[in-house]
């Protein structure tokens, strides 16, 4: 299940990418339109801008702007900065994959077979979604 900390995250940066990309945008305006908590959003974009999804600007124009184009920028990276692995088991996992504790036969396991076509699916449709495929549908925050 996706975390409020990532449905935040990926509404705060469809906002940016809607901006168009050329000032950066400030915190306010973007908690204001999202109406979304001012410090839980402050905690979100220092994971982004650590991550590498924005960069912040200090001052009075200061905010936040995408580090790359929202079309290079997917669900799928923000998702992962944010939660971690897609897998909802560790064993089918590509970036923290480990074997299941209660796990007989890895290459048999029916289990492990069905998650991993789920884990393929998602990351597939999460990975070739991108910011600016969805930054002109304002149904889509």
């Amino acid at each position: 299940m996706l975390t409020q900390r990532s449905r935040y995250a990926l509404r705060a940066l469809i906002f940016i990418a809607r901006s168009g990309g050329v000032e950066p945008v400030p915190i306010s305006a973007i908690a204001a339109d999202q109406k979304l908590p001012r410090k839980f959003l402050e905690a979100i974009l220092l994971d982004l801008k650590n991550g590498g999804l924005v960069n912040s600007f200090r001052g009075k124009m200061g905010g936040y702007r995408l580090a790359r184009p929202a079309s290079q920028i997917s669900f799928g990276e923000i998702i992962r900065l944010i939660e971690g692995p897609l897998a909802l088991v560790p064993c089918v996992s590509v970036t923290a994959y480990q074997r299941c504790t209660d796990c007989f036969e890895e290459t048999t396991c029916v289990i492990r077979k069905v998650m991993l076509v789920v884990r393929e699916q998602t990351a597939n449709i999460l990975d070739t979604t991108s910011l600016a495929d969805l930054s002109l549908d304002r149904l889509a925050a």
